[in-house]
């Protein structure tokens, strides 16, 4: 703004949650260019774009190849050309004597200044630190009468971060931009984090999450705009890409400040350091009249409940991993049991019906139940059912391993033929037709090696890896009440779950209730208790030894098994790292 002009007294901040893929960097720069494009429509002062925005995130060891970061940086250039009235920020990397996980403040066709991210996670899922060496520098902004920061992700987790010495330093909003992963009730410790530094701070925040699925990760979006008493301005769609857009009244946060000075004189005091201070300067003269922000839900109603919450990541996630993976259809084993049945009812509302194929292969002990459940099921669904019968298939292999099992008596060893030859079917037609194999385990056989390697393993992405058997019925009743009829049959929620690899077997057969399992697992897998501490809780002393050794058993098969969604804490594969080779116990 010209020194002639009128002092701005409110900015417009636009947040857009889009839904980058790692490696694409032509489409991302598009999906850049088409919110930029609106966030210009709209008469945004600012608009902001995702952590690592131009690669997708996490990029991983493409960050190893030099081209790929050349790439980047060319990227970066046309994003620049393309940035006219409104200032950018846009996450990338920068190699500036090393890589850094970066934002470019961008206005007027230039790079106005970088923001190399200061605090690199190390932790569950990030690496960073494999890859990237933390910023120094903590600069502000002044864009007319705004002075602004931007941060990165995990730069506003911490108290003593970025964001206290950049609001020290005069800053009125913090731009944090993220690739924040989704896991069950993130959303409200973010929420009350974000709460917290923005009163502590006396600042606005602007939290910006990308959104959309990769690989085991779902990015679940949900963008916040919170105000210096830490109250949620504006909320940004879950799960969908979004714009999310707020007028911002600098004299109201300036009057909070300055009222919560007065009364706590040590407010928002940092480290002893002086910030950067860099002016963007204006080109253009303010353009008048801005057009009505559309209307959104307030804040409080856009919370959902658990399960929808859950059910809508695992969507989300089958749906990118299938599609950035350039498959159309994909081929599940149905069996009549809850797991399948899920797994196929979460494909058919991530791709549609035409897009999803049931393989119904019954054995000589699959129940008349079973065959009914999967016809229902596949009706209901609106879904193709093929029929592979494995009958005569599993007596030719009993045939030919007859004379060198015959000193033998029969165990597991059957039992794992059928699944195996099941697995071998499911792989021939995705082989044939291109079909991507959903696999259908769930956290609990998972966590004790209730699956078999090579069988019913065998496949491209496992939508339910990391979720409990009893949260598997949990979805599946919400499913069904969401429908408004049972689209999952009802036997199949009340029948006992069963393998159907033998006569009258159990899934208790070989493993505790369900109900007694998961609680046990969750203590010891995901909150990493030690033995003492699960038998404090009450549980049965010779069980939870039966199932620690299960757990450390099976780490082998886990590590042969297809990616899958992560909903918990702590999923298998990048959070939880056991060694194959492991003798301690710990009891």
């Amino acid at each position: 703004m010209s020194h002639g002009k009128r002092q701005q007294r409110e900015f417009r901040i636009a947040l857009a949650q889009i839904n980058p893929t790692v490696g694409d960097i032509d489409g991302n720069v598009a999906r850049i260019t088409e919110y930029l494009k609106k966030a210009e429509e709209l008469r945004a002062d600012i608009v902001a774009f995702p952590e690592l925005a131009v690669t997708g995130y996490p990029p991983e060891d493409l960050l190893l190849k030099s081209r790929f970061v050349d790439d980047n940086l060319s990227a970066l250039e046309v994003i620049r050309r393309k940035v006219s009235d409104t200032v950018a920020v846009v996450g990338f990397v920068d190699r500036r004597e090393t890589l850094r996980n970066a934002a470019a403040v961008i206005y007027g066709g230039k790079i106005v200044d970088v923001y190399h991210k200061v605090l690199l996670p190390n932790y569950g899922v990030f690496d960073e630190y494999r890859y990237f060496r933390p910023g120094n520098r903590y600069p502000v902004y002044r864009l007319g009468r705004l002075w602004f920061g931007v941060t990165i992700c995990e730069d506003i987790w911490h108290e003593e971060g970025p964001a206290r010495i950049q609001s020290s330093a005069g800053a009125l909003i913090i731009i944090n931009i993220n690739a924040s992963p989704y896991h069950m009730s993130k959303a409200n410790l973010r929420r009350d984090m974000l709460a917290k530094r923005a009163s502590d701070n006396k600042v606005l925040l602007a939290y910006l999450n990308t959104v959309g699925g990769q690989d085991e990760l779902v990015f679940d979006g949900r963008s916040l705009i919170v105000a210096p008493d830490g109250t949620v301005v504006v909320h940004g769609k879950q799960f969908e890409e979004d714009v999310v857009v707020s007028d911002i009244v600098l004299d109201d946060i300036v009057r909070q400040r300055d009222t919560a000075r007065r009364e706590k004189p040590k407010m928002a005091r940092g480290k002893k350091i002086a910030p950067e201070k860099i002016v963007i300067e204006k080109t253009r003269p303010e353009r008048p009249g801005r057009p009505a922000l559309p209307k959104r839900p307030a804040p409080r109603e856009a919370q959902i409940p658990l399960l929808e919450e859950v059910h809508a990541a695992l969507v989300l996630g089958t749906s990118d991993y299938v599609k950035k993976n350039g498959f159309r259809d994909v081929v599940i084993g149905l069996s009549g049991g809850v797991d399948s049945s899920l797994v196929a009812s979460i494909a058919v509302d991530a791709l549609g019906p035409e897009h999803v194929n049931g393989l119904f292969m019954p054995s000589p002990y699959t129940s008349v139940e079973s065959r009914e459940d999967v016809y229902d099921l596949g009706a209901n669904l609106g879904i193709r059912v093929t029929e592979v019968p494995i009958s005569s298939i599993l007596e030719s292999y009993l045939s030919a391993l007859g004379r060198h099992f015959s000193s033998t008596s029969v165990d597991v060893t059957e039992e794992n033929l059928q699944a195996r030859i099941r697995g071998n079917i499911l792989m021939a037609f995705s082989n044939r037709f291109g079909w991507l194999v959903l696999t259908t385990g769930n956290k609990s056989e998972m966590s004790v090696g209730y699956a078999t390697l090579y069988g019913d393993m065998a496949g491209g992405f496992a939508v339910i890896k990391d979720v409990p058997k009893t949260l598997v019925y949990q979805l599946c009743r919400w499913r069904n009440a969401q429908a408004g009829r049972a689209v999952i049959p009802e036997r199949v929620l009340t029948k006992e779950p069963s393998a159907e690899l033998k006569p009258g077997q159990k899934d208790t057969d070989t493993l505790p209730p369900y109900d007694v399992l998961d609680p046990i697992l969750k203590a010891y897998v995901e909150e990493d208790k030690s033995f003492a501490e699960i038998i404090s809780a009450g549980f049965d002393i010779e069980g939870i030894r039966k199932v620690i050794r299960m757990v450390d058993a099976s780490e082998y098969k886990r590590r042969q098994s297809p990616p899958g969604i992560k909903i918990t804490q702590k999923a298998f594969g990048r959070d939880r790292r056991f060694p194959i080779t492991n003798r301690y116990r710990g009891f």
